[in-house]
Parts: C-alpha cells; sequence; structure tokens
C-alpha cells in the first residue's frame, strides 16, 4: 500500500468492561498512573462536552483535508472515538456540524481534532464530545492523502487504533491497550485516595525539602 493513502486493518480493541472502568477514573488520575509522561496537550480543548471514554480509531490526514475522516465515519464502530491527527493546522476546519451529526447516528463516542472545528455554536450544545485545536469558518478540502488506522502522534503522545481514549475538562490521555488493565488498577486505587483523604498536607513535603537541605525556621530553635 502506497504511503498517504492506505488503510489498515483494525487491531484488538479492548474488553468492555475495562473501558467503563475507565470512564469512571478522572483523566488527572490516570494521567498521574503513568507518571505524568503521557498527555495530548494544552492546546486540544473540548468545544461543548467534554467526557468521553472509548477505543481510538486513528486517522492522519493532510492539513486542511478531511477525505480520510469521512471514510473513518464509515468504518468506525459504536462507542468508538475517532481521532485525527492534521498536524494542527488551523486554517481550515475538518470537520463541523454534519460530520459530528453523523459520528452521533453512527453511536461513535466521540472525536478528537489536532486541527480545527467549525459550526462552533452547534458544536458547543451537542451531546457528542469534540475535542479540537482551534476554529474556523473555512471549509476542508477533500482531495488526501490520508491513512486510517495506522499509528499517530499528538503531542509527542502516540495513539494506535484499539488504545483507550479517555477525556474530560482537564484534557484527554490515551492509554496504550498492553498497560490499559495495570494503569487502570493504578488510577482506581488513587482516585480512592483522593476521595477518602481530606484535602490539606501531609507532611511528605516537608520531608522532601529537608532532604534537599531546606531549613525552616522552627529547624533553629
Amino acid at each position: 500500500m502506497p504511503i498517504g493513502f492506505r488503510i489498515a486493518a483494525e487491531r484488538i480493541r479492548a474488553d468492555q468492561a475495562l473501558i467503563e472502568r475507565f470512564a469512571k477514573v478522572p483523566v488527572a488520575c490516570i494521567s498521574d498512573s503513568m507518571r505524568r509522561l503521557v498527555a495530548g496537550g494544552a492546546r486540544l480543548r473540548p468545544i461543548g462536552a467534554a467526557k468521553m471514554c472509548g477505543p481510538a480509531f486513528v486517522v492522519k490526514t493532510a492539513p486542511g483535508d478531511n477525505l480520510m475522516v469521512h471514510k473513518a465515519l464509515s468504518l468506525a464502530k459504536p462507542g468508538d472515538i475517532i481521532v485525527v491527527d492534521a498536524g494542527g493546522d488551523l486554517t481550515n476546519a475538518i470537520i463541523g456540524e454534519r460530520m459530528v451529526t453523523v459520528a452521533h447516528e453512527r453511536k461513535l463516542a466521540g472525536m478528537i481534532i489536532n486541527g480545527a472545528i467549525r459550526d462552533a455554536d452547534t458544536l458547543k450544545h451537542h451531546t457528542m464530545p469534540v475535542f479540537a485545536a482551534g476554529i474556523t469558518h473555512r471549509g476542508p478540502y477533500k482531495n488526501g492523502p490520508g491513512e486510517i488506522n495506522f499509528p499517530i502522534a499528538i503531542d509527542g503522545m502516540v495513539i494506535e487504533s484499539g488504545d483507550i481514549i479517555i477525556a474530560d475538562d482537564d484534557g484527554f490521555v490515551c492509554v496504550p491497550i498492553r498497560d490499559a488493565a495495570a494503569v487502570c488498577t493504578a488510577a482506581e486505587k488513587k482516585f480512592e485516595h483522593e476521595t477518602n483523604t481530606p484535602p490539606g498536607s501531609d507532611g511528605k513535603s516537608d520531608d522532601v525539602l529537608r532532604a534537599l537541605g531546606c531549613e525552616f525556621p522552627e529547624d533553629a530553635r
């Protein structure tokens, strides 16, 4: 298959029970459980609804072109999250109201666009979660190139089809399917700890500061 016009077969998908567990945990706890090394960047923000969780269905396309995104809409399964790397370019919108309506009718869980969207007012009030890097009224081209189900990277975060995407108002994160079970268990434990521990200092910061050589006024007494 020539690079730039190819569609790969889907990878293995995460168990639905695991996806439902992830959906109950804040993105921040999941991110912390991956040592804060994995993030899709602060540029991509929710246009309206933010919370989504499901398998990634990845698309790479030329900036400003949505030919392969149309094809992805016909291939993605209910519950999938279409993640599009359009290079972060904001000159032309990759999706708008019409494509989001199709995604909603196909029961997708959401769309993430590393690029621009349009029809922002409608999408702001739509039940379909959409993340994007920006907004423009200028429409897309439909010439390609593009690829489906080949790995993409957004701000250094590698995403492959079948990986688990979790998003809320803090942003979105991708959990590789091979690590998903372990990350989910760790994130659940962190969330439980934070839920059951009152806010306030636990004294650990003092221990760290002293280990770094910091002296406190009371130490001199």
